[in-house]
């Protein structure tokens, strides 16, 4: 149900969850998906003492086994937390989405991460997102140690790291993953928050266990609710029930008192597993529907369905998933691998919970199969779905890489994504342009590679005079070619044989130039404005492979 669950998340605009970095210089917009995103973490409780004798600490020396530790007390599983838990320094610089060729400068942040096995550090993704540098120190040691990202999922705000230091490793232990702890059940949040430099202890229970919106990456995955004290730097850290890792602390809820959240180990284990399969984040899958629920009687009987039918009702698929083959608009999904569906889109979980399916679709991994009970004109169809990663047609999220742009005659194209959108500022929903922002929320791509190129803005001079209120337009054609993606129309544009080159934008806006004049005043202009390329490093690596092709195929 990802498109229900990109409305769900358009509908909360106000500023919910924060994030649990120290920054060490005033945050600038980190390019993050949601307004909430980019407001400095603050700290929403302080600290609230020392874990209880409840809590045991999972761990293993990197080298040995440390069976000495089976049962400990509070103040042992503290102990052996410290040869886990490590500060993360990092330093960032991300894009500016208004100006592509050029970063936002840099700032400095910490956080936490702990070992797992394998000699690997997990911590947050937005803890290294648009990193420059990385640093390590652990607890008690003056030193710090250069890290690299191995691995990282900005979907469900994860990531590893690696150290080479043989040093950093020196009685260094890792934790171990447990399970989803129950409702009421204590754990223990440990890492490095503001306020000191030394490593805390924070102790809650387990609230609510849920489908939540992940702040980071716009993603609904499962997430954990306590209400330990999280506060910013805490990012990564682990959260210890009994002798395991129970979750990995990320976000709190602004405005609330004590109301923090978890990563729990299935989406942990999800992100690992990936990386090991394929050496890379695969990413979590997704149906491509949206579904409206079946709560209402008339509704049910409408489109058939039986006293003891139960189920959701597909509204849209997108045209890229496999369920654009097998599904049909108007069609009642009541099971998903066996396991009934609601009304309201839920299935069992636990012992008298509930969740939205949602998770079981979460659960799967790429290229796997999942079977469907569908409710076609009253008639039902057992239906077989390959599940699959999908991009939205507008990219929720561009961390760790460069925005593409293309500039022609001074005028700016760039593909619209949603961080080009937060740059009109914390209150980006009402302040960017309407039509692109309903399209970046509700719109689907038609085919793979698709994207809504827009006329960013435009760079003055006389060729283009007349043309600066143009700006924040999708370009539909050039020459009356339509546009597929950034790169078609750099290609349009670059091979144009034409003495004018024309462009139709939304509202029925036109550009034409002359196109030998435009050549020439391109290069003026980047001059001016001290653009080094008049395209970014992706579209150039295009270019350059096709010129390399063409003059092989001269020779």
């Amino acid at each position: 149900m990802q498109a229900s669950t990109l409305r769900r998340l358009s509908s909360s605009l106000r500023p919910l969850f924060h994030f649990h970095l120290n920054t060490r210089t005033p945050l600038s917009n980190p390019a993050a998906v949601f307004s909430f995103h980019k407001q400095p973490p603050h700290p929403t409780a302080s600290n609230r003492g020392r874990a209880t004798s409840s809590y045991a600490s999972p761990l293993s020396l990197v080298g040995e086994p440390y069976h000495k530790y089976q049962h400990v007390d509070a103040y042992a599983a503290s102990e052996l937390a410290l040869d886990s838990v490590v500060k993360i320094f990092t330093v960032s610089s991300s894009p500016n989405y208004f100006l592509p060729w050029q970063n936002k400068p840099q700032r400095e942040t910490t956080g936490s991460g702990f070992i797992i096995g394998g000699r690997r550090i997990l911590t947050n993704a937005h803890v290294v997102a648009d990193h420059t540098f990385v640093l390590v120190r652990k607890h008690g040691s003056p030193t710090k140690y250069r890290a690299e990202v191995q691995a990282v999922g900005h979907e469900c705000d994860l990531a590893l790291l690696v150290v080479e230091s043989e040093e950093f490793w020196e009685g260094m232990c890792h934790l171990e993953l447990g399970d989803i702890p129950l409702l009421q059940e204590a754990v223990a949040v440990v890492g490095y928050p503001q306020g000191g430099d030394s490593i805390s202890v924070t102790k809650g229970v387990v609230s609510r266990v849920e489908q939540t919106q992940y702040a980071h990456g716009a993603a609904q995955l499962m997430a954990i609710q306590i209400d330990a004290a999280i506060n910013p730097g805490n990012s990564g850290g682990p959260a210890i029930m009994g002798n395991k890792v129970a979750g990995v602390a990320f976000q709190n809820l602004s405005g609330a008192e004590n109301i923090g959240y978890i990563i729990p180990v299935p989406v942990i284990k999800h992100f690992i597993n990936g990386v090991e399969e394929s050496g890379r984040y695969t990413g979590f899958c997704s149906l491509g529907i949206s579904c409206q629920p079946m709560e209402n009687v008339q509704l049910r009987e409408e489109f058939q369905m039986q006293p003891e039918m139960t189920g959701v009702l597909i509204s849209k698929i997108n045209p890229l998933s496999d369920a654009y083959q097998a599904l049909q608009k108007d069609d009642i999904i009541l099971s998903f691998d066996g396991v009934p569906i609601a009304n309201d889109g839920t299935v069992p979980f636990r012992n008298r919970e509930r969740i939205t399916f949602d998770h079981l679709v979460s659960l799967k991994k790429p290229n796997d199969t999942a079977q469907l009970i569908v409710l076609r004109g009253g008639v039902k169809h057992e239906l077989n779905v390959t599940l699959q990663p999908l991009q939205p047609l507008v990219p929720v999220q561009q961390f760790d890489k460069l925005p593409s742009y293309y500039i022609f005659a001074g005028l700016v194209f760039v593909p619209l994504t949603q961080p080009y959108l937060h740059e009109y500022g914390e209150d980006w929903y009402n302040s960017s342009p309407r039509r692109l922002c309903e399209r970046a929320l509700r719109d689907m791509p038609k085919k793979h590679g698709e994207q809504l190129v827009i006329l960013s803005q435009v760079l003055m001079d006389d060729v283009n005079a007349g043309y600066e209120r143009l700006a924040e337009l999708q370009v539909r054609k050039v020459n009356d070619v339509e546009v597929e993606n950034l790169k078609h129309l750099c290609g349009l544009v670059e091979n144009c044989t034409d003495k004018r080159i024309r462009f139709d934008l939304d509202e029925d806006r036109v550009i034409v130039l002359n196109y030998i004049k435009a050549k020439l005043a391109t290069s003026q202009i980047l001059k001016r404005h001290r653009i080094t390329s008049v395209m970014s490093n992706d579209l150039l690596d295009t270019q350059k492979s096709q010129e390399e092709i063409q003059a092989s195929c001269t020779g």
